[in-house]
């Protein structure tokens, strides 16, 4: 299997962000790798992303950084559960008053974090090399 080059991504718009959220669909995160820090207002989320690009059967250890956060909030999401697996499914934007908003990160189950930016500031990026899975993951039509 061809070696990918690693994603470096960065979203200061609602275009970029989407592509930031197609790299993402079916990365599997546990509970305990979502930092808030609120006092530098960052997000950061680490993650095992299915690498679609790759076209072969490899996962790679990424982290997505939310800059200029001011609030995040969960839903359908046991904060105390550190080791349970959430299936992130998608990024969106929602737009307030220009340039802020709220970043929604979507999971499977109905459980989402939204963060409230006060503009789209995020970075993704793979922190590994990819590794083999046996599992492709699946999606009804």
């Amino acid at each position: 299997m061809a070696r990918i080059t690693p994603l470096r991504l960065l979203a200061q718009d609602a275009d970029d962000l989407a592509i930031i959220s197609a790299a993402m669909q079916d990365a599997v995160a546990k509970v305990g790798d979502i930092t808030y820090e609120a006092r530098a207002r960052r997000l950061t989320i680490a993650f095992n992303r299915y690498c679609w690009e790759s076209g072969g059967h490899e996962r790679v250890r990424s982290a997505l950084q939310l800059g200029s956060v001011m609030k995040v909030q969960a839903r359908k999401i046991r904060r105390n559960a550190r080791d349970a697996v959430l299936e992130l499914l998608a990024v969106t934007f929602e737009p307030g008053e220009a340039p802020s908003g709220l970043i929604t990160i979507s999971c499977a189950g109905d459980g989402d974090l939204r963060a409230s930016v006060e503009c789209i500031d995020a970075v993704l990026a793979d922190v590994s090399q990819p590794w083999p899975t046996p599992r492709t993951p699946a999606h009804e039509d």
